[in-house]
């Protein structure tokens, strides 16, 4: 067994010795055919006999109490199985990151939507009309459902939190003895949950044995909490989970699984409970709105002296110790000697905040990143020459040493590639042509991942964990980092996935699945090449392994031949150690975008968007390049449409679906170029790759902003900048 704590700087190993020439190339995606000829099945859709199904009740307001639950019409109704509700079993909410299981219902209502019980039937259609026959009646209280409500008795990070308040020097003083300063504010709006697979869960008992499908992120994660808030030993729950239809963080634990587990062991049956829609925007986390006040100080050449982001965000009242950690990709992005970031949480009665791709950086960057646009505007400076005369040595935050940084040559290449020194503003009839870029940055993450490869008497490889693909490609880089250690063609490595009776994986969450959970595979094979080479009779490093042979001296075997009737079996263990307090690690990157706006209407069109990032390895250019691409276009989502509009009088969302919750379709998206700088980075981790799929996003919306700002002249701090908002302040015609 190959365990392996990141207490230093990696030195290689059969990965890096690999002669087979897959790991990095752009493979198309192992599972794909299995996707487009729909044989991949996901949560929702095992067919499974003598199924029943369960539909949430939820309840109508936004704070207050159940007085009554009114169950006796849904239960005459045909087809109804059981109606459960107003019960200890059932969960108030989902659980979230810092929370050990979900509240049980208490007859207290926090959020509107609340979940107070589940409908049982023979159909789906039974269960849906028997949920909506049960009357909920309620005392309605007066909510906080807005974060201003909450400001006065905010409150700032707890001991130990993600991103603790930093506060270095004396901001004030810096402000007030700079020669340029900008103090200004920007806003974001509330955001969900909208991936393409809903939420939704299959359960089934087997005597004790509870079996899960669903889909689910962080699988190690979510059974402990399972066991908890039903009262049982994780060690009777099993989680099947090989594919989901995105998650980016809101599939981490829902309360669709509890319901549906609830349900089946009073039934006797197995049973189904999807959620709608319009109740996933209820039940399930999303991201807080956000106020940020950004304050910077300078001298007239552009240096830095005060660097501040301190923002006010909303949590459920009681839901989590989570806070969307706003400053999290500025905190170690400029040089300054005063420095400022901070974040309060107001307590709200609105759905639990957790994890939303990016969690800080997606919201942060957009505050962050426009008010460097203002800040060079301001001092007639060139935004790259401006943010490359803050580039700092070392993390100016904790002193520490950058495990690889090479934003600098993002700048430059991403300038290259743009078209950069060229751009000009211009007027196409009524579309004023604007140009913007922006900085990307995330921090890079290592967890604690586990994973199984086997070499069998047919020379292929299997490898097992319960790691996730959202949809990133989790199949395929696995199958390349095995490939390139064993020396085997990528048609000759099985991935198996998603099943909680494999080796505890990283998981998918925080960019950081596919280099620890990579990591693990490559450490696991390492075990199979030293048991190879000892059949071999050589050395590890004087072994080559290439297209399913071995080769040393002059001998070449198969894998098959050496392996004969013993398979090899490796595992390989990776988790965070003193390395990841001793750098300061994250991927950065460079934006650009030209964006058009109607001097009539207001319109906005992205014309070209391009970016460049360093990442350390790469290890599949293409499945790269589309996480890079999917989280810009998110990005454009956040520009210009996304905003979960709350109704203020009930806490409830007013556009809690897809046709009103706006969201970027094709015709807003134009061709999105994606680049890398790539360097291997040896302190992050045993395959020197470093998280991309949350760095896309992050800085993304800011690029659109000021692209806009650029064409127009009109500054819009309030998110998303929509058409209204420019005509405000765009000149009559």
């Amino acid at each position: 067994m190959s365990e392996y704590q990141m207490n230093e700087k990696h030195a290689g190993m059969a990965l890096d010795r690999g002669v087979q020439g897959v790991l990095g190339q752009p493979i198309s995606r192992i599972d794909g055919l299995a996707k487009v000829t729909g044989t991949a099945t996901y949560g929702l859709e095992h067919r499974i006999d003598n199924l029943a199904y369960g539909v949430a009740i939820t309840a109508p307001i936004g704070k207050g109490r159940v007085t009554a639950i009114d169950t006796e019409a849904a239960r005459r109704m045909p087809g109804v199985i059981d109606i459960i509700a107003g019960e200890a079993s059932i969960p108030r909410e989902t659980p979230v990151f810092g929370q050990k299981s979900a509240h049980g219902y208490d007859g207290k209502v926090e959020s509107y939507g609340e979940i107070v019980g589940v409908a049982i039937a023979d159909c789906f259609e039974a269960a849906r009309a028997a949920a909506m026959a049960v009357v909920v009646t309620c005392v309605a209280e007066p909510g906080r459902f807005d974060i201003r409500d909450g400001e006065a008795d905010a409150e700032s990070p707890p001991e130990g939190a993600l991103l603790p308040d930093t506060v270095i020097g004396d901001i004030d003083k810096a402000m007030g003895e700079a020669e340029v300063t900008l103090d200004v504010t920007y806003t974001t709006p509330p955001q969900v949950h909208a991936a393409m697979e809903p939420h939704g869960t299959i359960a089934s008992w087997e005597g004790d044995r509870l079996t899960i499908r669903a889909p689910v992120q962080i699988v190690g994660g979510a059974i402990p909490v399972i066991a908890a808030t039903l009262g049982i030993v994780a060690e009777n729950i099993r989680v099947l989970t090989p594919y989901i239809g995105g998650g980016f963080g809101g599939k981490t634990m829902s309360a669709d699984i509890i319901l549906a587990a609830v349900a089946a062991k009073r039934t006797g049956r197995t049973v189904k409970v999807p959620l709608s829609r319009q109740q996933i925007f209820h039940v399930t986390y999303g991201r807080s709105d956000t106020i940020q006040r950004v304050r910077l100080g300078a001298d007239r050449a552009g240096k830095l002296s005060a660097v501040g982001q301190d923002s006010l965000v909303g949590q459920k009242a009681g839901a989590s110790q989570f806070f969307e950690p706003v400053a999290l990709g500025a905190v170690a992005l400029y040089a300054g000697a005063n420095r400022s970031f901070t974040t309060r949480t107001a307590q709200v009665n609105l759905t639990a905040r957790g994890p939303v791709r990016a969690p800080g950086e997606a919201v942060g960057m957009i505050g962050m990143e426009c008010a460097m646009d203002e800040m060079a505007a301001k001092l007639g400076l060139d935004p790259i020459a401006f943010r490359k005369a803050n580039e700092p040595e070392v993390d100016p935050s904790t002193g520490s040493p950058f495990s690889s940084r090479r934003l600098i040559e993002c700048y430059d290449e991403g300038a290259r590639r743009f078209g950069w020194a060229d751009r000009r503003k211009r007027r196409e009839g009524d579309w004023l042509i604007g140009h913007g870029m922006a900085t990307a940055s995330r921090v890079n993450f290592l967890a604690k991942s586990a994973a199984r490869v086997r070499l069998g008497a047919d020379g292929r490889a299997l490898i097992e964990t319960d790691m996730t693909d959202l949809g990133t490609g989790t199949y395929t880089i696995l199958a390349q980092v095995a490939g390139e250690s064993l020396g085997l063609p990528i048609g000759s490595v099985d991935v198996h996935l998603g099943d909680s009776d494999f080796p505890t994986g990283a998981g998918s969450g925080g960019s950081f699945g596919a280099a620890s959970s990579a990591s693990s595979v490559a450490l696991a094979c390492e075990d199979v090449v030293v048991e190879l080479a000892r059949r071999m009779g050589a050395d590890p490093a004087d072994m080559t392994l290439k297209d399913g042979h071995a080769i040393s001296g002059n001998r070449r075997v198969s894998l098959a031949e050496l392996v004969g009737g013993s398979p090899i079996e490796g595992m390989g263990t990776i988790q965070p150690g003193s390395t990841g307090q001793a750098f300061s690690q994250s991927t950065h990157g460079a934006h650009f975008a030209e964006i058009g706006v109607n001097a009539v209407t207001g319109e906005i069109r992205v014309r070209r968007m391009l970016a460049v990032f360093d990442c350390g390895r790469v290890l599949n250019h293409k499945t790269a390049r589309s996480q890079a691409i999917g989280g810009m276009i998110w990005g454009i989502g956040y520009a210009l449409h996304e905003h979960a509009v709350v109704d203020t009088r009930t806490g409830a969302y007013v556009n809690r679906d897809l046709a009103e919750y706006h969201v970027p379709t094709n015709a807003d998206v134009p061709q999105i170029e994606a680049y890398f700088v790539e360097e291997i980075d040896r302190h992050a981790n045993p395959v020197g790759a470093k998280g991309l799929g949350e760095a896309g996003i992050s800085g993304a919306a800011a690029v659109v902003a000021n692209a806009i700002h650029d064409a127009c002249g009109v500054r819009v701090r309030d998110f998303p900048i929509t058409a209204d908002k420019l005509l405000e302040g765009l000149p009559p015609v």
